[in-house]
């Protein structure tokens, strides 16, 4: 889950230093330890997810550093206007999760596209198993239907499952990157 900031515009960038000072504006470490990964990469940058497995938040550390700290302070680079608005929901969410230990669901807005993008993930997987497009339908849409609408006079369910194979063959071969682009900038 580690990716470039130009691809998720939402990965909040922080400056890091050791948690001396007043204890209101310091984090222990420990209390964020169920959800927090550090990434270290090439050139020694730490790059960290905070996620429950559904909902995340990610901070690159742009100086200091987390790893072998108990305690820290963080100081968030939040830049000019419009990037300062981007970045402001992954913020809010981030200091929720500090205070409250759990990922606010108010928060965290369901993307309408997620149950597509799921569906799209499914037939991927059907796909790569050696699934027909009927049999696709079949787990989609049920066999009944399927039965009595797949040779039928109109073409609807059959082509409901094409688009969701192209969709399914797009994003497999890099289109992926484009859903990133467009999350980010979204959903900040």
């Amino acid at each position: 889950m580690i990716w470039s900031a130009d691809l998720d515009p939402a990965i909040l960038p922080v400056a890091v230093s050791s948690g001396v000072g007043d204890a209101a504006d310091s984090v222990v470490l420990r209390d964020l330890a169920p959800w927090l990964t550090i990434a270290t990469d090439i050139g020694g940058g730490e790059h960290v997810l905070l996620s429950d497995g559904w909902q995340h938040i990610r901070l690159d550390i742009v100086e200091g550093r987390l790893g072998g700290r108990d305690m820290v302070s963080f100081h968030y680079r939040l830049g000019g206007i419009v990037t300062a608005e981007g970045l402001v929901p992954p913020l809010r969410r981030f200091l929720a999760l500090c205070r409250q230990r759990s990922f606010p669901t108010a928060l965290f807005p369901v993307d309408p596209r997620m149950d597509r993008g799921l569906d799209v993930l499914r037939v991927h997987d059907a796909l790569a198993d050696g699934a027909s497009q009927r049999e696709i339908a079949s787990v989609f849409f049920g066999e009944e239907r399927v039965a009595a609408d797949w040779s039928g006079p109109s073409d609807s369910l059959r082509s409901r499952v094409r688009r969701l194979v192209s969709d399914a063959r797009a994003m497999a071969g890099g289109g992926y990157r484009w859903l990133l682009r467009r999350s980010g900038k979204e959903h900040g």
